[in-house]
């Protein structure tokens, strides 16, 4: 399933947030992310919608399966391409940036290239 980058963007924040303070509500995502109530809401919307996400009676958003795997996907992208930012001498504020913008457009071809060379070189 292809999922928009910004779907994968609320994906990652659910899932660190969720892995920091165990619970999610669209509050949290609304400070985190620094969007409006309203744009995080329409978003929650078209995730479980998607079956990504689980949102209780008392608002609070649980990644689906299928929700787990892709943020942990979009993850290990983002996290992996800022290592390897800052291992070339990126500063850390621009290797964040420039990493949350080329996990959403290099091709799998290319970021698994990327992590060899990182596990390559974190051998030696």
């Amino acid at each position: 399933m292809q999922i928009r980058s910004s779907a994968e963007d609320y994906l990652e924040t659910i899932y660190l947030l969720s892995k920091k303070t165990g619970a999610v509500r669209s509050i949290d995502i609304v400070e985190e992310m620094g969007f409006s109530r309203p744009s995080v809401s329409v978003a929650m919307k078209k995730l479980r919608e998607k079956e990504l996400i689980h949102m209780d009676e008392d608002g609070y958003i649980t990644l689906t399966e299928k929700g787990i795997q892709a943020a942990e996907k979009v993850y290990d992208r983002h996290s992996t391409l800022y290592d390897w930012l800052i291992s070339i001498g990126v500063s850390k504020k621009i290797a964040a940036a420039d990493a949350c913008r080329m996990e959403h457009v290099l091709s799998e071809d290319t970021f698994f290239a990327i992590k060899k060379l990182c596990e390559k070189s974190l051998k030696k």
